[in-house]
């Protein structure tokens, strides 16, 4: 049952001792330590932009990855004997960082800073990410045509109902963020970003954090998501989706910010970006969208939860992004 991809080590002069499953990959205890089997679907560019980004890491970053390794040829995609392309990583024993765990979040924003003193490389332009400000008026479009299909309807189910209830608080939120940052010092901040090369992890959340068994070290996973961009953007989506199960407790995200910045310190510029991104709904927005491109027709429960979640939650979090940046 473990047999698909787990051909490909051979290509990597290496045997497994032990398989066994996790997501959507396989984990195997070799000779040369633990590496785990994944099937890729990406560009082979990219690829090797983040294989050079992650044996960069590793000689100057305390915090390990998971290093794409190359075959015997060299190539960091291997095909099996089905032709289906994969790659093999280095893996580690451990856990996935625990979000009820304060140390371990503690342990997750450390890491990020860490990563981003060392995640530079020569800026391509393909892999710049979309300014915040083109994103911030798109999502407002959205929401607008969203409100608009609603109104429409004749016959409202209970999620559309409180969507139209909130929507004009949580637009006038967005639009509000929109002018803050066209109006801040965001596009230089950017523009410096760029000369510098500086690198985002992309998705840095807490299924991408792994506190290692010897709880001496973190392991940080799954950078197939980087691109060039302003790098407060990982620490602002890390502590979003923390804040929101803490129901915006701002102890808490006072103590992540300052974990962070014993190792990095963010710039007057950078700590007025996380400003406007905590001001931006974007929890509403993504629930508003999924509703706009899946099934209209049937709404379930537990996003009904969701949208009372987030209103339920708006004092605490806009007292939460008022005083962010201060």
């Amino acid at each position: 049952m473990y047999d698909r991809g787990l051909s490909v080590l051979e290509q990597y002069g290496l045997e497994s001792d032990a398989v066994y499953r996790t997501r959507g990959a396989l984990v195997c205890e070799t000779g040369q330590g633990r590496v785990l089997i994944k099937e890729f679907g990406g560009t082979p560019r990219k690829l090797e932009c983040q294989a050079l980004l992650l044996s960069d890491i590793s000689g100057k970053s305390q915090v390990l990855t998971d290093e794409i390794l190359p075959n015997l040829e060299g190539g960091y995609m291997s095909l099996d004997k089905e032709n289906v392309p994969y790659i093999v990583k280095r893996w580690y024993e451990g856990r996935e960082c625990d979000t009820r765990c304060e140390e371990d979040i503690c342990t997750g924003a450390a890491a990020l800073a860490s990563l981003h003193k060392v995640m530079k490389m020569p800026v391509q332009e393909h892999y710049v990410r979309e300014s915040l400000s083109q994103e911030y008026r798109r999502h407002n479009a959205e929401l607008r045509k969203i409100r608009k299909f609603v109104s429409a309807k004749k016959k409202k189910n209970d999620f559309e109902l409180q969507f139209l209830d909130s929507i004009q608080c949580f637009l006038q939120h967005g639009e509000t963020a929109l002018d803050r940052l066209e109006s801040s010092g965001y596009e230089k901040l950017r523009e410096h970003a760029l000369g510098e090369g500086t690198v985002c992890h992309g998705e840095y959340n807490q299924h991408n954090v792994w506190i290692l068994k010897d709880h001496e070290h973190a392991a940080v996973t799954n950078f197939d998501k980087w691109s060039f961009d302003v790098q407060a953007a990982d620490l602002y989506q890390f502590m979003r989706k923390i804040m929101e199960k803490y129901d915006w407790d701002r102890k808490l995200g006072e103590k992540l910010l300052e974990t962070y910045e014993e190792i990095r310190p963010l710039s007057k510029e950078e700590r007025e970006y996380l400003s406007i991104r905590f001001s931006y709904p974007e929890k509403y927005w993504k629930l508003a969208n999924y509703y706009y491109t899946h099934n209209k027709a049937w709404i379930s429960e537990k996003n009904v939860e969701k949208l009372k979640k987030i209103t339920s939650q708006h004092d605490k979090w806009r007292n939460f992004s008022e005083k962010t940046g201060m």
